[in-house]
């Protein structure tokens, strides 16, 4: 069963990274499901996964692309027959999962390795995969308080509605209260599209289709290289291949240098991020004046509530941060992180879930 909880922990994340809340309690309780059930079905697996992980309609659909996605083909029959089966089974029925365990582990390991694999190494078929899975993320944003207040039961007393309910009334009836309702907090996302992130600059573009599309308000996106461009607007279709072939024509300096600190400059120059979490995915080769790109990283830093790095060479093991442009921008991040692998870019959504400014 080594190579069973492997595999469906690693579909558990894959599920809340579309959104599932597929939480350690539920993921528990589809082991013990599967531990009674014949896992070489794929209609037990399917059956299992589906009654154990989801938890409201919303999660059905995305649990249904899930599946198919990373067990690979159609998914399971939706018959009565394995519905009874694997409910039976999951109240108490007997049976165990045999010696074919491992054909479920062998069916999902690839997708699982795929998962942390360097996009730039991957096939065109392969990087399809991540695209699709990368199409299913969904970004739970970390939340602040906004300045907007709306009735509640308990928070701060509504001294003008308690009075006037109080004069309409002819007395105090009971008291009425008010709270600061919640917003996504803003993410600021810069994709660069220099010649040295070509391998990355599609992945990540896509990945910003995925932020755009789940909070569209509250996220903003520019790729970077010679120029700043806003392509939040492109990226707001439906369709990432339609939103792709959108930027592409908005971009004008693909596969050129990169020139960061002018162009930070101008993002706090014109744009304020005060109070965002800003994300620059760039590998930090920087033709530019470092020590400029240093002065715009401390400006940044004192605007944003969190500087985010991801760079695609954090991911290797050997990696140190030697450029010009990483050594002075360093100081001025709170988060260097990978951004090479489908793995890579769900931790990102877990940081912007739990963004957290530094003590």
């Amino acid at each position: 069963m080594r190579d069973v909880v492997a595999t469906m922990t690693g579909f558990a994340r894959t599920l809340r990274a579309a959104g599932v809340a597929a939480d350690h309690e539920r993921t528990q309780n589809l082991l013990e499901a599967l531990g009674q059930l014949d896992v070489t079905r794929r209609d037990d697996v399917y059956w299992a996964g589906r009654l154990t992980l989801c938890a409201t309609p919303d999660d059905l659909s995305r649990y249904d692309r899930c599946f198919a996605a990373y067990f690979g083909g159609h998914r399971a029959s939706r018959g009565r027959t394995a519905t009874r089966t694997v409910i039976r089974h999951l109240a108490g029925g007997e049976g165990e999962a045999g010696e074919g365990a491992e054909s479920v582990a062998a069916t999902a390991s690839p997708v699982e390795v795929l998962r942390h694999r360097d996009v730039a190494g991957l096939t065109e078929a392969e990087r399809a995969e991540v695209h699709s899975l990368l199409a299913m993320l969904r970004d739970h944003r970390e939340r602040r308080r906004s300045r907007r207040l709306v009735a509640a039961h308990r928070g701060r007393l509504d001294q003008r509605r308690t009075i006037r309910e109080a004069l309409r009334k002819g007395e105090v009836a009971r008291l009425r209260y008010r709270r600061h309702t919640t917003r996504p907090r803003r993410v600021v996302l810069l994709v660069d599209v220099s010649g040295s992130m070509a391998p990355y600059s599609e992945t990540l573009l896509r990945f910003a289709h995925a932020l755009v599309r789940t909070e569209p308000r509250a996220t903003q996106v520019y790729s970077v290289g010679t120029r700043l461009t806003p392509i939040t607007v492109e990226l707001r279709h439906r369709d990432p291949g339609t939103a792709l072939a959108e930027v592409s024509k908005a971009v004008p300096d693909w596969s050129g240098g990169t020139r960061l600190g002018e162009e930070l400059r101008e993002l706090l120059g014109g744009r304020s991020v005060r109070g965002a979490i800003v994300v620059i995915a760039s590998d930090g080769w920087e033709r530019g004046d470092p020590g400029l790109l240093g002065e715009q990283m401390a400006r940044l830093a004192r605007q944003a509530h969190r500087v985010i790095w991801a760079n695609p060479h954090k991911g290797h093991v050997d990696y140190q941060p030697l450029t010009g442009g990483m050594r002075a921008a360093l100081p001025y991040i709170d988060d260097l992180v990978a951004g090479h692998s489908l793995a890579a870019y769900e931790d990102l959504c877990e940081r912007l879930s739990h963004a957290r400014r530094p003590a």
